[in-house]
């Protein structure tokens, strides 16, 4: 649902209603339902396209305004971060060129239980994407070089769930920090590109 702005529509319900709709056709997004730095972002891109008619490669480290959108470009490309974008955000970024379709696969047969019926992934790998899902949301919200707190609780959308589930994300890092020997190749990997360095 989109966000209100009571305050800045005004009180009047028909002004409000007159002022968004000014607003929606200045641009179409004002409003929009994702978060604020996701927008930013995607729009810096959005007018890099505009003004050279494609995306420009973008390395890691490229700053713009203080953010790094080479980091957060890349970023949009990983499977756990486009799972919890919602499909208007995954299709706005298809119109920049950055696509994640072959990423959000589910994951390799090494990574999946070896015991029981095989029809999906063990509930030890269910819980490590959804730590993975959390820790990208909050690189997304307050950057990788922000330590995450201990007592820090992200909510994602689970799988085959209606509602968001609560992740522990700083327990959940600091545990799988500690048993980070029993991590495969894919998990570390994926858990250093969100900035995890001990992986």
């Amino acid at each position: 649902m989109p966000r209100t702005h009571p305050l800045t529509l005004g009180k009047n319900p028909e002004r409000a209603a007159r002022r968004a709709q000014q607003l929606a056709a200045i641009d179409p997004d004002w409003n929009c339902p994702w978060p604020l730095n996701w927008q930013r972002h995607y729009r810096i891109l959005a007018d890099l396209i505009d003004a050279d008619g494609a995306l420009p490669y973008i390395a890691r480290g490229v700053a713009f305004g203080g953010d790094d959108i080479g980091a957060w470009r890349w970023q949009q490309l990983k499977a756990g971060v486009q799972a919890q974008l919602m499909p208007e955000q995954r299709e706005r970024l298809a119109e920049l060129g950055i696509k994640a379709a072959e990423l959000a696969e589910p994951a390799p047969a090494a990574t999946r239980t070896t015991r029981g019926s095989g029809k999906g992934p063990s509930k030890a790998q269910a819980a490590f994407e959804r730590g993975l899902a959390a820790l990208g949301q909050w690189v997304e919200r307050e950057g990788a070089d922000r330590p995450v707190p201990r007592g820090a609780v992200i909510e994602v959308k689970a799988d085959g769930a209606s509602e968001p589930v609560p992740v522990r994300l700083g327990v959940w890092l600091s545990n799988t920090r500690a048993r980070r020997d029993r991590l495969n190749t894919d998990q570390l990997a994926a858990l250093r590109e969100l900035g995890a360095k001990w992986a």
